[in-house]
């Protein structure tokens, strides 16, 4: 097949084919980029957040009345001793957040008091003897907690922890040639010493500008004695619905001055994963949607311009039907035809694509897009145009000659 031939007749045709090679490469520059935030989203939806969620539990309480700090202190720990107790439990501590909560302290942690030269941001979590045991976490280095070092706070005083434990993703932006056990590290004006190390701790936020830090975490050995607090709850294996539907009750029988959400005060992590990940997953739905949408309009374009060419050329082809051409030869000229269109839209769309994508990085803090999207981008398309183009290019094929001597 010549291309000479098929190159002259689209110059008589330059509306159409610019207007099919544009629509293909928005729908390329467009479909790459909606692929990148669909991958990008659906891996974060399995990100390990380092805890046991399979049998975790989380109960969001609020004390009313106005209880004074010492009135919170003893309710807490009638309300601990109580879940303990409560069949199926198998531990359980408060907390100010835990993983993928969006809501928490984020502080600065350095090797200074100086808040100005901080390192890197790290997610503080309120923690006591019973919490590595009851998120399940991994000990790497050091100790835990001991119960004569868990302090209070009543929401005006500072966190200066004398002891803290971090995650070994923290460990190694603070200290990435040594060992953080028995070095002091700053959340404060005051030194915190480094007792242990746990492997993975994931912070509350799952929002992708703070990715960089998102397994940067702090326990620090301290109980909030504020109206609000939450409480995790380690279920003992296979009592997890079970242990569910008896905390609402047990928490109620030591007193009645409390809130506990009827539709989400206690919840399952697997409900506190899907929440923390809605908004992703529906990026991801409507990314896939609006994908699926403009590949179908190309694909229809295509398969109508070609149909409306074929309409006006049935004398055309009859003509070189009766000079010799066959069906194959009529099928290669469509195909080769849109073949080129497509091509010139895909090279465009590539660009398109790239250049929407640092116009994303710079509004948006994405990642940059990888070169596979683009390649595998161009390659869809492609195969798009030829697969909307066989029917009407199948059509034109069967033309009869005597269409050449037709004069209307």
């Amino acid at each position: 097949m010549q291309i000479r031939p098929v190159l002259a007749a689209l110059r008589h045709h330059k509306a159409g084919t610019l207007l099919i090679a544009a629509q293909i490469a928005l729908t390329l520059a467009i479909i790459c980029n909606a692929l990148f935030i669909i991958h990008e989203r659906l891996a974060r939806l399995s990100q390990p957040s380092g805890i046991d969620e399979s049998s975790l539990l989380v109960i969001g309480n609020e004390w009313v009345g106005k209880p004074t700090p010492a009135q919170i202190a003893s309710l807490m720990a009638a309300d601990l001793d109580t879940l303990r107790k409560v069949p199926g439990v198998a531990n359980v501590y408060a907390t100010n957040s835990y993983p993928l909560s969006n809501g928490g302290m984020v502080l600065g942690v350095g090797h200074s008091p100086d808040k100005l030269k901080y390192v890197i941001n790290a997610a503080t979590y309120f923690a006591d003897e019973n919490t590595l045991s009851t998120l399940g976490l991994k000990s790497v280095e050091g100790r835990n907690f001991r119960p004569n070092e868990i302090g209070v706070l009543d929401g005006k005083g500072a966190v200066q922890p004398a002891e803290v434990i971090i995650t070994r993703a923290l460990a190694t932006q603070m200290f990435p040639h040594a060992s953080a056990i028995g070095k002091p590290i700053y959340v404060s004006a005051r030194p915190s010493i480094v007792i242990g190390v746990v492997d993975r701790l994931r912070t509350p936020f799952v929002d992708s500008s703070m990715a960089k830090w998102s397994d940067c975490s702090v326990l620090v050995p301290y109980r909030q004695l504020t109206p609000i607090t939450q409480y995790v709850v380690r279920a003992q294996p296979r009592q997890l619905d079970a242990v569910s539907q008896r905390l609402r009750a047990a928490l109620y029988a030591v007193t009645r001055m409390r809130v506990i959400s009827p539709k989400d005060g206690v919840r399952s992590f697997a409900q506190v994963r899907e929440a923390a990940y809605r908004d992703d997953r529906g990026m991801a739905i409507l990314m896939g949607g609006i994908s699926v949408v403009l590949l179908l309009v190309t694909g229809a374009g295509i398969v109508g311009l070609s149909s409306f060419w074929v309409g006006q050329r049935r004398k055309q082809i009859g003509v070189r039907r009766a000079l010799g051409a066959t069906r194959r030869d009529i099928l290669s000229y469509f195909l080769t035809e849109n073949l080129l269109i497509a091509a010139s839209g895909v090279a465009v769309g590539g660009v398109l694509a790239i250049g929407l994508n640092l116009w994303l990085m710079k509004q948006f803090e994405m990642d940059r897009l990888g070169m596979g999207y683009v390649l595998g981008g161009v390659v869809a398309l492609l195969l798009l145009g030829q697969g909307a183009v066989l029917a009407p290019a199948l059509r034109a094929s069967r033309v009869s000659p005597v269409e050449a001597t037709r004069s209307v």
